[in-house]
């Protein structure tokens, strides 16, 4: 039985469902060109602007390794140390829109059957920002772009009227999705920031504002380690921090908590997972719970810069997998897509020792009665 690795998602066809995410992987023509010739499915632009950005003087990204045999979490390499997590303060493209557009037309040109998604940002809070982000996604959508990914999701702007604080909240959310809708007839994404207290309030307003996916989630904002020996962040400029996001495997867990949250309060809606994915097993696990498209960036950044020997092994085992499942009748992601997201429920939905003397969690508490329900013996 032939396997098929296409997928269709918010009416776009995909040859496979694995993408680079808005990330320092897809900062170039280059970048993106060796993507799609390495095989990867879809690349979402690092994200386009229209105000230009000025980044940290020295290192924008780094990554945190742990060993086996301790518990020390460190940007330093060491022998034998695994990979914990990736660090970055990197902001939005520092290339203004016109160096992108001639781009996005080439990248399109050369490879016609992969999809190229523009990762876009404009402010907030006034008609003007909401042009803007008009300006940005006609053109993107003029110059090739298949789909559009709006970033209301990378938690270190130096404006506050961008990036993560518009994710934050719900009006804004709806009111910049459906501006853009306006704008445009392509496929809208939104990407979320997990640094809200319940993202599935942000991912209703966006579908709300018509969105056609939504993408979860960026990174978690936090901080370095501070050296022991130097009292220094391990990462800083002239002795100074501020908090960047926190990517990786360590984030994987969290992720797919807030992707399962989502999933099961849409379930008809469309989901791209992204948090900590490496191999097939962990993109599994997001598809398991509904998406119907994953992206990486961590694991690509460490292999060659894209991910050629990344994706290849994403490929293969995908095959191996579906090939495994063949007696099941699964042909393609479609055949098992969601199948697990019915098995995360709420905690009090969770089986119980069968004993009198469980009291749901309470001890009873001397010169109060027993609840109602227990039963009372002599």
């Amino acid at each position: 039985m032939a396997v098929d690795r296409s997928v269709m998602f918010t009416g776009i066809r995909f040859p496979n469902p694995f993408l680079l995410s808005s990330a320092p992987p897809t900062e170039s023509e280059s970048n993106i060109l060796r993507a799609f010739d390495a095989g990867w499915g879809g690349v979402v632009t690092k994200t386009i602007g229209l105000h230009p950005v000025v980044n940290v003087v020295g290192a924008k990204a780094k990554f945190f390794r742990t060993g086996v045999d301790d518990a020390l979490i460190s940007m330093k390499k060491r022998p034998g140390a695994a990979l914990h997590s990736s660090w970055n303060w990197e902001l939005i493209s520092d290339k203004p829109l016109d160096w992108w557009e001639p781009r996005l037309r080439r990248i399109k040109s050369a490879y016609p059957d992969r999809v190229l998604i523009a990762s876009i940002m404009a402010g907030s809070g006034s008609d003007k920002e909401l042009k803007n982000w008009q300006t940005l996604a006609r053109s993107c959508q003029a110059n090739g772009a298949d789909g559009l990914e709006l970033n209301f999701s990378c938690p270190h702007m130096d404006r506050k009227d961008m990036g993560s604080n518009i994710g934050k909240d719900e009006e804004l959310c709806s009111v910049v999705t459906e501006s853009v809708k306006e704008a445009v007839t392509i496929p809208v994404w939104t990407k979320l920031t997990p640094a809200t207290q319940d993202m599935v309030v942000e991912a209703g307003a966006c579908f709300r504002g018509g969105a056609d996916a939504v993408v979860s989630s960026n990174t978690f904002p936090s901080l370095p380690i501070i050296d022991p020996d130097t009292l220094e962040f391990e990462i800083h400029v002239d002795g100074f921090v501020s908090t960047g996001g926190l990517g990786g495997p360590a984030i994987l867990p969290i992720s797919l908590a807030n992707m399962a949250r989502m999933c099961h309060a849409f379930p008809d809606k469309a989901f791209s997972g992204i948090g900590g994915i490496s191999t097939f097993a962990q993109a599994l696990s997001y598809f398991l719970l509904g998406c119907g498209t994953v992206q990486v960036c961590t694991a690509a950044m460490l292999d060659q810069a894209v991910g050629p020997n990344l994706i290849k092994r994403l490929l293969h085992d995908f095959d191996a997998f579906l090939e495994q499942h063949q007696s099941d009748g699964w042909k393609s992601l479609e055949s098992f897509r969601g199948i697990r997201r019915n098995r995360v429920v709420a905690q009090s939905e969770i089986r119980r020792p069968d004993s009198s003397e469980y009291q749901g969690g309470y001890e009873p508490v001397e010169g109060y009665a027993p609840p109602d329900d227990v039963e009372v013996t002599s």
